[in-house]
Order: C-alpha cells, then structure tokens, then sequence
C-alpha cells in the first residue's frame, strides 16, 4: 500500500516536531523534600505524630502534580513520609541509594511528569544541585518543613521554588 504524498509530508512534520519533545524526556518538575519529624534521635526511628501529619499535608499538596514516581532512601522514617503520597497515587515507593546520588539523578532524568524524593538534611542539599536547583542554607537538625520544586526551563537552567510546609 503506498501512501499519498501529502499525507507523508504532514507524518514526517508531525515526527520532526515530536522528535526533541522524546529526545529531551525529563520530568515536569521535581520534588525533594525531607524526612518528617522522628520519633528519636537514635537508630532507625519511626515518624514522630508530628512528623506523620506533616507528610499527610505533603501527600495533599503532591498528589494532583502529575506525580510518576515517588523516591526514598530505605530508612523507616522517609519510606514513612514517602507514603501517603503513594497511597494516593498508588505508585510504589522506589528506594535509592543516598550513597550514589548521581544514580538517582540519572534515573529520575530520565522520567517524565513529576517526581517526589524524599530524603535527609544532609542529602538533600546536594541533590538539589546535582538536579540544577539551588539549595539554599544547609537544613538544620531540627528543620523538616523545606519542601523545593524544581522545574525544568526551555533554555536548560531549573528554576527553584522552595516551598515551606506548616507546623502541624
């Protein structure tokens, strides 16, 4: 079957003009936040009643951003906070090594839509500048209400908008 000219010319447009679109597969905007508050300061503690209402309002915020992919690192507490918004989405909770922070870049780079990662206070500083974004101060000990969106521009750069999560 041979297909008129015409209709050719329009797919071979339709194809170019696709093409950069699936070349440039990168998510719609990025999540990184961390860990709600803890029950204690030692070994592997869970969400404290406080840290658990804070990740509730996160999943609330997050579930209608178009999440594709929700990260954390294998501690209770940010699988914990990871979650509500797994719930809500029903997408699993995929774990990520905070060693190799450059292999979860590549990986959610490589995703599109948005993705959550959840993480540590000192984690989460350097995969917001692995991503492009612009951390700001380091997270302090006691300091669980960041949460940063980054956002991909048409230019390369990402914009970063960090976003700060009520008290419960």
């Amino acid at each position: 079957m041979r297909l008129p000219s015409r209709l050719l010319r329009h797919l071979s447009l339709g194809l170019a003009l696709l093409a950069p679109v699936a070349a440039m597969a990168e998510p719609s905007a990025i999540y990184l936040v961390r860990h709600g508050e803890k029950m204690s300061e030692h070994g592997d503690p869970d969400l404290s009643p406080q840290g658990r209402a804070r990740v509730q309002h996160i999943a609330t915020l997050l579930h209608r951003t178009g999440i594709t992919g929700i990260f954390s690192t294998a501690t209770q507490r940010t699988r914990q906070s990871a979650e509500p918004l797994a719930q809500k989405t029903g997408l699993a909770v995929q774990l990520y090594d905070p060693k190799q922070p450059k292999a979860l870049v590549e990986k959610v780079k490589a995703m599109r839509g948005a993705v959550l990662v959840v993480g540590h206070s000192n984690t989460l500083p350097e995969l917001v500048r692995l991503f492009g974004g612009a951390p700001g101060a380091d997270i302090g000990d006691n300091e669980y209400d960041r949460l940063y969106q980054l956002t991909p521009t048409v230019g390369g750069a990402v914009n970063t908008v960090l976003f700060t999560t009520p008290s419960p």
